[in-house]
């Protein structure tokens, strides 16, 4: 049995550390990705504050096509290059957006969503899917959690 919890006093550099070994502790020995990501989702629901939205979308046939998740019914497919999940597919970079309203392009899947981080997860070179978080709360997200998913990206990269 699993009982992680964060601990919600921490500073998020701290929360992101949490998140880090949870993460590893969920994915060790577990070969298959759709599994990996859907316990993924999960602990980044529970360790991530205040978000309406927080999943992957997964690359498959050069499109980004939508992985495990929590929260509201989402787009399932994105092109490459097309809103902030195609964007940083599209960059290999993170898009740390405060205004989803002022992103040129933007998908808006859940019309409550006001701020989003995207980060690409990358292996062998190649961007294989994004972690997406969403929060109706206008600019939610900071560099700590754009850093903090980040290594969670690098961490996990193997394993889906």
């Amino acid at each position: 049995m699993y009982d992680f919890a964060p601990d919600t006093g921490s500073s998020p550099e701290e929360r992101y550390r949490q998140l880090g070994e949870a993460a590893s502790a969920l994915i060790e020995g577990e070969s298959d990705a759709v599994a990996n990501m859907a316990n993924l989702a999960a602990l980044l629901w529970e360790f991530i504050p205040r978000m309406n939205w927080a999943g992957f979308y997964r690359m498959v046939d050069g499109e980004l096509v939508l992985g495990p998740f929590v929260g509201r019914p989402a787009c399932i497919r994105i092109p490459v290059g097309q809103g902030v999940c195609g964007a940083a597919a599209a960059t290999g970079e993170t898009q740390l957006v405060p205004d989803v309203h002022a992103f040129p392009g933007h998908i808006a899947c859940d019309a409550v969503t006001r701020s989003e981080v995207v980060v690409p997860v990358i292996r062998d070179g190649k961007v294989i899917a994004v972690i997406d978080c969403d929060s109706p709360e206008d600019a939610r997200f900071e560099d700590a959690d754009a850093r903090g998913l980040e290594a969670l990206a690098e961490r996990i990269a193997p394993h889906i």
